[in-house]
Formats: structure tokens, C-alpha cells, sequence
């Protein structure tokens, strides 16, 4: 079965504002068996806009994806972060095909 994405890039504007939406996401990720892949880190615009920061966090499947972004406990959060950051947020069923084959 293919896993579940958050793909997510913000612009921060008040740091100090947003540490507690970030503090609070790990017990909420936790608890849908999310995992941070991308947090952060060193990164290069080849093509496109970005923002100052990126993320990708892996869920078991694209359903429970879903419902951890629709869970009380992060719709809450959501209005923690939205005043201190912009955000842009997709949730995605990864790929569990053929692979491109060596050589």
C-alpha cells in the first residue's frame, strides 16, 4: 500500500509566534504515525518560487494523511500558526510502482 505525503512550504513572519504550533505538531503527527522526511534543511531553487521553509511528512497511507489534517487537535493548531506564517499544504498518495530500472 502507498504511503501518504504532506508536502508543505511556509514563509514565517514571527518565529517566536509559530514555535508553538511547531512544538504542538509533534504529539498530534505522533499519533497518526506521521514522520517528518523533509524538515527543514539545506535546499536549492532550481525552477519556480519557493519559501523559507519546506517540509514532507510520511503517513502510513493517504487516508490516514487525510484525517490527521482534519483532526480536531490540528485544525486547532492550524489557527495557531495561521497569523505568524503563510503556508502552502498538499496531501498526496506517494507511489508504490515500477521503478526505473539501473543501467
Amino acid at each position: 500500500m502507498a504511503k501518504g505525503y504532506w508536502i508543505g512550504r511556509v514563509d514565517v513572519s514571527n518565529d517566536e509566534g509559530y514555535k508553538p504550533y511547531a512544538v504542538a505538531n509533534g504529539p498530534i503527527f505522533k499519533k497518526w504515525g506521521g514522520r517528518f522526511v523533509v524538515r527543514a534543511g539545506k535546499f536549492t531553487t532550481v525552477e519556480g518560487a519557493s519559501r523559507t521553509r519546506n517540509v514532507v511528512i510520511e503517513f502510513p497511507d493517504y487516508e490516514t494523511a487525510i484525517a490527521c489534517y482534519n483532526s480536531p487537535e490540528y485544525q486547532a493548531n492550524i489557527k495557531v500558526r495561521q497569523p505568524h506564517s503563510i503556508a502552502d499544504l498538499i496531501i498526496i498518495e506517494g507511489y508504490d510502482g515500477p521503478q526505473p530500472q539501473d543501467g
